[in-house]
């Protein structure tokens, strides 16, 4: 318990001080514990450095600031997140979105980078094999949209491509990020809610809308994306469902993990 109230202090530390420059160091003197205990426990329950983590973080706040005010110019989003030039900027930028900040310009927005929170808790242990992000914002479009439908998304054979190369994985996660967003309407959520696990939040309550957004996601089955010289196939579970009968945020997220699993299994 106290290893998690330690990780969820070191997290809201991240999360303020984005903006700044930021040390591990300064982390671990904020939450009273030393830089090795935190490093651990961060790969332990995430998989990351916390280096890695804050970096992804701003790339992702990056990309929507890039998306979303496109009268702001790069170099003034570079400056933002910590970097003293363009160049130094596009190529952190390039090495998690895979495409020049320019470029992403033209691309919809993701939340392919959501907040890590703590590993939910069943009885008085914490459940280890499930990546737990913050689903604040889909939650609060979500109440505002109860009665629309999910399409849900993951990767089939994500191991065999990690065992590749963690770059392969990461570049099949983006790779099904940008396959739901372009077969998402201009007025759906796409949001990451777990590892390889993806929803659409669409902007319609006709079920044949979201099967129709599904069809378009398994009409790309096995196309390929390109790791240094090799040609990966991707496949991706893909499942509709409607859970306008979770109301509370935990209910939510588990809901949308129960769906997904039902439809691999269906």
């Amino acid at each position: 318990m106290q290893h998690m109230e330690l990780l969820l202090a070191a997290l809201e530390y991240i999360e303020i001080h984005l903006c700044d420059e930021i040390r591990t160091d300064d982390i671990a003197a904020a939450c009273f514990c030393s830089k090795s205990t935190l490093e651990k426990l961060f790969r332990r329950v995430h998989s990351i450095s916390v280096h890695e983590y804050i970096i992804r973080r701003r790339m992702m706040l990056a990309a929507r600031k890039l998306s979303g005010q496109p009268e702001t110019s790069i170099l003034a989003v570079a400056l933002e997140y910590g970097y003293s030039t363009h160049e130094s900027f596009a190529r952190v930028f390039e090495q998690i979105w895979n495409c020049k900040p320019s470029e992403f310009r033209r691309t919809k927005f993701a939340e392919l980078f959501p907040r890590l929170t703590a590993p939910p808790m069943k009885g008085n242990d914490y459940i280890m094999h499930r990546k737990h992000v913050d689903i604040s914002e889909l939650y609060d479009a979500f109440k505002e949209r109860r009665d629309c439908f999910f399409v849900l998304c993951d990767v089939k054979q994500m191991i065999p491509i990690n065992e590749i190369s963690y770059k392969a994985g990461d570049l099949a996660i983006l790779e099904q990020m940008r396959r739901m967003t372009s077969a998402a309407g201009e007025k759906d959520i796409v949001f990451r809610i777990g590892g390889d696990e993806f929803c659409i939040l669409t902007a319609s309550n006709e079920i044949s809308y979201a099967q129709r957004i599904a069809d378009r996601i398994r009409r790309m089955d096995g196309q390929t994306f390109l790791y240094e010289d090799q040609e990966i196939p991707l496949v991706l579970h893909v499942a509709v469902a409607n859970i306008q009968e979770c109301h509370r945020y935990e209910d939510v997220f588990a809901g949308l993990h129960k769906a997904l699993r039902a439809g691999k299994s269906s």
